[in-house]
């Protein structure tokens, strides 16, 4: 019977966890299986992962094949490190004290390097938020410009419009002044003909 170690797949649409088991290869991906490791999360960053090192350690010693995902996971974990290495401490190459030391000083090493990835994943993000909030801040600011020019146009334009109304009101007014002077004036140039006409009667 050939034994694999692989994922099986659970959570919802477009947000899948999931299950690291030990199972036939023969079974449904999603079917039964001999016993679960762990389980790997890849929706959040950086990806979620637990794991029974000692059990898939085991498998691994036992002939059980990882697929191709399962078997990165388990290089990233450094187990598959663990079992070249416990393989040639079963050959006689190495001892385990030797072992152990490589595995503690490869663990070390990627421990750095992956702190060093997550801080510079968090970087990116709080620059990228950063930027983004700049970008709206400098669009918001555009907005409210150009409101303000725009309501700066509507009172320039409602003050000229006042402005010609009350020229043309003043206009009006001088055109009635001369109209109403002449018209008082007129009656007396009329009446002084009619007083002569009198006076030669007599």
């Amino acid at each position: 019977m050939a034994v694999k170690i692989r994922l099986s797949r659970h959570g919802r649409k477009k947000r899948a966890i999931y299950n690291i088991v030990v199972a036939d290869a023969r079974a449904p991906r999603d079917g039964k299986f001999i016993e679960k490791l762990g389980q790997y999360n890849p929706n959040v960053t950086p990806a979620g992962l637990e794991l029974n090192d000692e059990r898939a350690l085991h498998w691994l010693m036992t002939g059980a094949q990882p697929t191709d995902t399962t078997r990165k996971i388990l290089s990233v974990r450094g187990l598959m490190l663990q079992k070249h290495l416990q393989v040639g401490v079963t050959k006689g190459a190495i001892t385990q004290e030797e072992a152990d030391k490589k595995l503690d000083a490869w663990k070390a090493d990627k421990e750095k390097s992956r702190e060093e990835r997550i801080a510079k994943l968090t970087g990116d993000k709080d620059a990228a938020k950063k930027a983004a909030l700049e970008a709206e801040r400098k669009k918001k600011e555009e907005v409210e410009a150009k409101k303000k020019e725009a309501e700066a146009a509507l009172i320039a334009e409602a003050e000229a419009a006042e402005a010609a109304k009350a020229a043309e009101e003043a206009g009006t007014s001088e055109e009635e002044a001369p109209a109403a002077e002449s018209t008082d004036e007129a009656p007396a140039a009329e009446e002084a003909p009619a007083e002569e006409a009198e006076g030669e009667k007599e």
